[in-house]
């Protein structure tokens, strides 16, 4: 299984920017999906994450101008990021909490994609 994200770039303050995250692989059901950031020097913290009936969780510093989005059929989920703030600049990971199917079963767990760089310059 993997993830695939895309859509990361650099743009100006108060401008905006989409990002994809598409999984490919054996897989059963992705439960939650979501998207974390990891600024230069700092822990990975959770932007938005989404489950699978549609309900949505943002952290404080992105509500209002960021939006979450997921499409169960294709599993993909999508950040839509609007007013943009230099302090949004790190790099972004997926991350789906999904069931895969493997040779001795099934497995369990979260699975991250490699990261997208966005970059809102002032």
């Amino acid at each position: 299984v993997q993830l695939q994200a895309s859509g990361g770039g650099l743009v100006q303050a108060g401008g905006s920017l989409r990002l994809d995250c598409a999984a490919s692989g054996d897989i059963k059901s992705i439960n939650t999906m979501g998207w974390y950031r990891q600024a230069p020097g700092k822990q990975r913290d959770l932007v938005a994450n989404i489950s699978r009936d549609g309900s949505a969780t943002y952290a404080d510093s992105v509500k209002g101008r960021f939006t979450i989005s997921r499409d169960n059929a294709r599993n993909t989920v999508s950040l839509l990021m609007n007013s943009l703030k230099p302090e949004d600049t790190a790099v972004y990971y997926c991350n789906f909490w999904l069931v895969a199917r493997t040779t001795w079963g099934t497995r369990t767990g979260p699975q991250w994609g490699q990261g997208t760089q966005v970059t809102v310059s002032s």
